[in-house]
């Protein structure tokens, strides 16, 4: 999955990745190189007093040091601006893929998991890239360029890189295949703190108000531990590696000084030799040891990979057509169920079966049900927030999955069960329904929502900050904005869902009478849990387990349908039910 990541996000950067390739390979050929010249200066510079020769050569190793710290600025640079696209690149693509997501597959990964993924994942891989550009591309070079080199300076010595080399290799390979299974079970623990951490802070008044400050800190320091026992492990592995490295390189430097003293000492070896092989020996083993590095961070890195390609992989289950049917120049919001069902995957029963029904342009469409009837999941299917697993919704005669996105969501307003609103301005959050209103269609859509009186009392006015989720205002504030937001639209079909609930009965009644005149091209569909919101409406619809069990007016229902009479006695008296 790693490999397959990097080679489809770094593919634009080829030019960048080639030029970092060239400019390594010259620093490190420069490296090696430098050791050589030391050697002949002492050899043939020192032990013979050739001052010339010691200052000619000199000169050389400082002309290659210069162009060597040359390369190596200009490859970071490069390397950092290509793994820092890289990162950018993934974070955009997982960012465009789960915005193709229905609830479904939201639902499925989490809020907390997706963030996760999107963050300390993608870091993860950005990081392993970075590290490869400015260390991964040296230390293959370096190993071999410092082989070669140390052989030509002495084979008989260069032995020891059989002995050496194979140990070293070894013993970072059983280190890191204990490591793996960590770095997996370490990310999904980041998830779970993700999710405590946000449950916690979304629902502070909430824990709070019951006194279970206590009962949250135990399932943090629970999530906590977890993390800690699991990066403990990981980090105790890791500290192993280091001492290790340095303890085999360590010894293979005392080996180096022991069998090259006796060479020196026989004649066989001259003491700028022994002083130049020492070096490659030492640039051969940092080539492993900044290997073991890369080691340490690759599998780690490609847990993240998996994780992010999981999510890149995931087929949304709302899927545009390539060919999607125009809209008619003039589209009436004529909205149809026919035969529809909805299914969670695995799931034995069905949320809805066989519903059917007509909202019609210039009505209002109310539905009631008992909790859990499935009024959400219904409201749910029109702007395909959730497809049909059998039947069809169609507007207008067409069937939705055959618009495109974009003519679809045109044609609705939507106002969710619970009323969200974005960080920014009253203005921003109106513009959301329409980029293009001016200030006076946005005081009309609030003047709409009733909620007009208390954006003007604002000291910014429309301009007043909105914080995230819109906490900075109270539920009925949130709700009224968020129909104002939906109203400005203009749309062909209007959704309520439950969003008159937290109004008093007066500003409900005074809603509804405003959005008359402004909904009466529109159909319009109320999800309610309160009679009094849709006893008007032209046509209400009562749901039972997911299926229709009557369609008719208050009158009629109140008369001849049980369910609705249960619905309608449990808030109402009968002479305020038949008033």
């Amino acid at each position: 999955m790693l490999v397959r990541l990097l080679r489809e996000y770094l593919r634009p950067y080829v030019g960048a990745i080639t030029l970092v390739l060239v400019l390594q390979l010259a620093q490190t050929l420069a490296t090696l190189y430098l050791p050589s010249l030391n050697a002949d200066i002492i050899d043939q510079g020192v032990s013979q007093g050739d001052t010339d020769y010691i200052l000619r050569t000199g000169g050389v190793m400082l002309a290659i040091s210069l162009g060597q710290v040359i390369c190596a600025v200009v490859a970071v640079y490069f390397g950092a601006k290509a793994a820092m696209s890289f990162g950018r690149d993934v974070r955009r693509g997982f960012f465009t893929q789960v915005q193709t997501f229905s609830a479904q597959e939201v639902n499925k990964f989490g809020a907390p998991s997706l963030i996760t993924r999107s963050t300390n994942d993608v870091q993860q891989v950005q990081m392993v890239v970075l590290m490869s550009f400015t260390i991964m591309i040296m230390a293959p070079i370096m190993l071999v360029g410092g082989i070669i080199m140390a052989l030509q300076e002495d084979p008989a010595l260069s032995l020891l890189l059989v002995v050496v080399v194979p140990v070293l290799v070894v013993v970072v390979g059983l280190i890191i295949s204990r490591m793996v299974p960590y770095f997996r079970v370490m990310q999904k623990r980041i998830d779970r703190i993700n999710q405590v951490m946000r449950e916690q802070i979304t629902g502070i008044r909430v824990i709070r108000a019951f006194v279970r400050e206590r009962h949250e800190e135990e399932r943090f320091e629970v999530a906590n531990e977890a993390l800690f026992d699991t990066s403990l492990r990981a980090g105790k592995l890791m500290a192993l590696m280091f001492p290790t490295v340095m303890f085999v390189m360590n010894l293979s430097s005392v080996a180096v000084m022991w069998f090259g003293g006796r060479q020196i000492d026989s004649g066989d070896l001259q003491i700028g030799e022994l002083t130049a092989f020492l070096s490659y020996i030492m640039y051969i083993l940092m080539a492993v040891m900044m290997s073991t590095m890369m080691f340490v961070m690759v599998p780690r890195a490609a847990v993240a990979a998996e994780r992010i390609h999981e999510v890149l992989d995931t087929e949304s289950s709302v899927v545009e057509v390539d060919d999607p049917t125009p809209l008619p120049e003039r589209p009436t919001g004529r909205l149809e169920l026919v035969g529809a069902q909805f299914r969670y995957p695995g799931a034995e029963e069905p949320v809805l079966e066989d519903i059917d029904l007509v909202a019609e342009p210039g009505r209002t469409t109310a539905i009631i049900g008992s909790t859990g009837s499935g009024k959400t999941t219904l409201l749910n299917l029109v702007p395909r927030l959730f497809d049909v697993t059998a039947g069809s919704v169609r507007i207008d005669g067409i069937d939705i999955r055959e618009l495109s996105g974009a003519d679809l969501g045109s044609l609705i307003g939507l106002v969710p069960q619970k009323a969200f609103l974005f960080s920014g301005t009253v203005a921003d959050n109106l513009r959301y329904g329409n980029p293009q209103a001016t200030e006076a269609q946005m005081w009309e859509a609030l003047e709409v929502a009733q909620a007009r009186s208390f954006v003007e009392s604002l000291d910014a006015g429309l301009e007043a900050p909105v914080s995230q989720g819109g906490s900075n205002f109270s539920g009925g504030q949130r709700q009224r904005l968020a129909i104002a937001r939906a109203v400005i639209r203009d749309p062909r079909i209007y959704l309520f869902d439950d969003s008159f609930s937290a109004l008093d009965y007066a500003t409900d009644a005074a809603l509804r009478a405003a959005l008359v005149p402004k909904t009466r091209d529109s159909a319009v569909i109320v999800v309610a849990q309160r009679v009094a919101t849709i006893r008007s409406a032209e046509v209400i619809v009562v749901l039972e387990h997911g299926r229709v069990v009557g369609q008719g007016t208050h009158d009629d229902l109140l008369a001849t349908n049980e369910t609705y009479q249960e619905i309608v006695y449990s808030q109402l008296s009968a002479e305020e039910a038949t008033a």
